[in-house]
């Protein structure tokens, strides 16, 4: 043992309070408790170590992870570790890397041949195991401490814990309707000159069950070990509560979570001061209209504040309830390893820019399509909670269906219903497949679109930009009805916002609006712009990026805008259609060409566009022309004042196709 440390444990050895079995001492800033395991030992030098030294180390290497939890794994067999790291939530992902790095290389050192070990610091916890703990509620060993009880709660005990159990209540119900990236809560009470500030939070892998079930345990021991107590820990390895006289936790917590406390209440009275004798009389009148204001200006003030409280917590509330029902589509990853045979290449459907797809099969004969985000990708983490909290609220037949999610140590997974057909991509620019695709089949292709993208943008009760519609994210099924997938850069905006902004310009080029890919300004009718390029593609059977024919052009838009001022739209229609059905094709053409004005203003909504595709009898205007670009691959200069160029492709999105 260290010298250095022998006058801090003399210290806390006076303190300690025989009351419970469990480590009871004063509580310090910093201070540190850690546990080591007596189930069995492993070599300081083997693979087992070495596996543990570097889930330690990517605690702090790690910087995609911004909500303050860990939960990784590495190695095989009796040698794999599972390592977590949970940190209060109001600290910043900076502070909470140092934290873990610095109780986890603590803990090394406490714990040198041990199998399992965890260390309590002052804002965050570390712990590993040779067992699985992803998931799994632990209330043993839990540690207390204490500052000594105060003598006026002391004489009123019952009274105290009374306010006590309601303020924990309402934390232990807040922590655990927290979402799959965090569970925690704060709140005060007040009681006699007391204001009493607590702070719940589990690891947010735990169910809502498990995680009010550990934070009960963890209360339990409040009355045998700190009655009287203004300053109280308990920690347990799963879960935690704190309770303090001071506000110890950072305002920008109070602001990201739901409101536990009453509104403040003003403590100096809002009446002016009275006056003297002399003028009293003639005074009075105006006193009585200071007063009624001031009295009308406080209730209305107070009704404001109670308001948008009131707002705030509903809409925090609703929040909450989307992530929990995106939680009851969680699948657990060995479930998902068995249904894809260990991602079997055999099985790999797909690869895009997250990672690759495979096909797989559950216990139940289900067959599903798992996206299996690569570790090495930048945005994976931010794409992946984008699209499940966007598809689990999403409901249409001409929308990829997300059947559930895997997030477990280093894996994140997304689960569709696998779709047999595949993009259309793989059809429609294909030689061969494109010849058994009639009009009619292509048709019904386009309107199915329609009808999807009119969903997002008007029906649903989001309004939603897609952002990357393309030919390779429209999956078919086996009847060949199309199904708009892969949500990752879709961006949700207000129902009543027509237009928004960004300064990172992702997606693919070619179904890019003008107006998106030079100045960042995106809206539903950047959506239907590239609505417009895959009806075009659709028509010419030719992929407009790689657009050919015989007189060398290279664009698709400008040789359909060309040929239809020319009057010779038979140019643009694929040989392989026939003319059984050109009116029908030419009007689809005037339609896309529609969709794909340089003027924003002039392109149509996807409620108009279903009517002309659905009604022969509309009148369509005379399209102006197109906005032609040219090809690029240049990363765009956020910090530049200069027009942005089209981006490459940042974040291209998986294709699913049988083999």
């Amino acid at each position: 043992m260290s010298i250095s440390r022998l006058p801090l444990l003399f210290f806390y050895a006076i303190l300690l309070v025989p009351l419970v079995s469990h480590s009871l001492v004063l509580q310090r800033d910093p201070y540190v408790l850690h546990n080591c395991s007596t189930s069995g030992n492993v070599s300081s030098n083997g693979t087992f170590r070495a596996n543990l030294n570097t889930l330690i180390s990517t605690f702090s290497s790690n910087t995609q992870i911004d909500y303050g939890f860990y939960n990784f794994s590495a190695g095989e067999g009796t040698d794999k570790v599972y390592a977590t790291g949970l940190c209060r939530a109001d600290l910043t992902p900076t502070d909470c890397r140092i934290c873990l790095n610095n109780s986890g290389h603590e803990l090394l050192q406490l714990c040198p041949n041990e199998k399992e070990g965890i260390m309590w610091y002052m804002n965050c916890t570390v712990r590993y195991s040779n067992n699985s703990i992803f998931g799994v509620m632990e209330t043993k060993p839990i540690k207390y401490l204490a500052t000594g009880p105060s003598d006026d709660l002391v004489s009123k005990l019952t009274e105290f814990n009374e306010v006590l159990s309601t303020l924990f209540y309402d934390l232990r119900v807040g922590a655990s309707a927290g979402g799959i990236f965090r569970k925690v809560a704060v709140g005060n009470a007040t009681y006699l000159n007391h204001t009493i500030y607590g702070l719940m939070q589990c690891s947010p892998d735990l169910s809502e069950m498990d995680c009010s079930n550990c934070l009960v345990e963890a209360q339990s021991y409040n009355k045998i070990c700190c009655n009287g107590s203004l300053g109280v820990r308990a920690l347990a390895p799963t879960c935690n509560l704190r309770i303090e006289s001071n506000q110890f936790y950072g305002s920008t917590l109070v602001e990201s979570l739901p409101s536990l406390s009453p509104p403040p209440v003003p403590a100096k009275s809002l009446y002016p001061p009275p006056v003297s004798a002399k003028g009293k009389k003639s005074n009075s009148s105006k006193n009585t209209v200071i007063i009624i204001v001031a009295a009308v200006v406080f209730v209305v003030l107070i009704i404001c504040i109670w308001l948008c409280l009131r707002v705030k917590k509903q809409r925090k509330k609703v929040e909450m309830d989307e992530i929990s029902n995106a939680e009851s589509l969680q699948f657990n990853f060995p479930t998902i390893r068995v249904a894809t045979n260990n991602f079997a290449d055999a099985n790999k459907v797909g690869k895009g820019g997250f990672g690759a797809v495979y096909k797989g099969r559950l216990s139940d004969g289900q067959e599903i399509a798992v996206k299996r985000l690569s570790m090495g990708s930048g945005q994976g983490d931010l794409e992946f909670k984008n699209e499940i909290l966007l598809m689990a609220k999403l409901h249409h037949r001409n929308l990829v269906k997300l059947r559930g999610f895997c997030l477990e140590g280093n894996e994140r997974l997304l689960i569709y219903e696998f779709v047999s057909n595949g993009s259309l991509d793989q059809v429609i620019f294909d030689p061969t497949k494109r010849a058994n695709l009639d009009w009619q089949m292509r048709y019904k292709i386009i309107v199915g679109i329609a009808r999807g993208l009119l969903y997002l943008h008007e029906d649903s009760r989001l309004r939603i930009i897609h952002r990357d519609l393309k030919a390779s994210n429209i999956l078919l099924d086996d009847e060949m009805n199309p199904k708009i997938a892969d949500f990752g850069l879709a961006r949700l905006v207000l129902l009543d916002q027509t237009h928004s902004s960004t300064n990172r310009i992702v997606g693919t080029y070619g179904y890019m609006a003008p107006e998106y890919a030079y100045y960042g300004h995106f809206s539903i009718k950047s959506d239907v712009f590239s609505f417009g390029v895959l009806v075009l593609e659709m028509i010419c059977g030719q992929k407009n990026g790689y657009f050919h024919n015989n007189k060398n052009e290279d664009d698709l838009l400008s040789y359909a805008w060309k040929n239809w001022r020319n009057m010779t739209t038979s140019n643009i229609i694929d040989p392989t259609l026939g003319v059984g059905s050109k009116p029908e094709i030419i009007r689809c053409i005037h339609i896309g060409l529609l969709c794909v004005q340089e003027n924003v203003a002039d392109r149509p909504t996807m409620s108009s566009i279903i009517l002309m595709l659905n009604g022969n009898s509309i009148t369509l205007s005379v399209p102006s022309q197109p906005a032609f670009l040219t090809h690029n691959n240049v990363e765009p200069d956020i910090s530049s004042d200069q027009p942005i160029l089209a981006s490459i492709n940042e974040a291209s999105i998986t294709a699913l196709y049988p083999r």
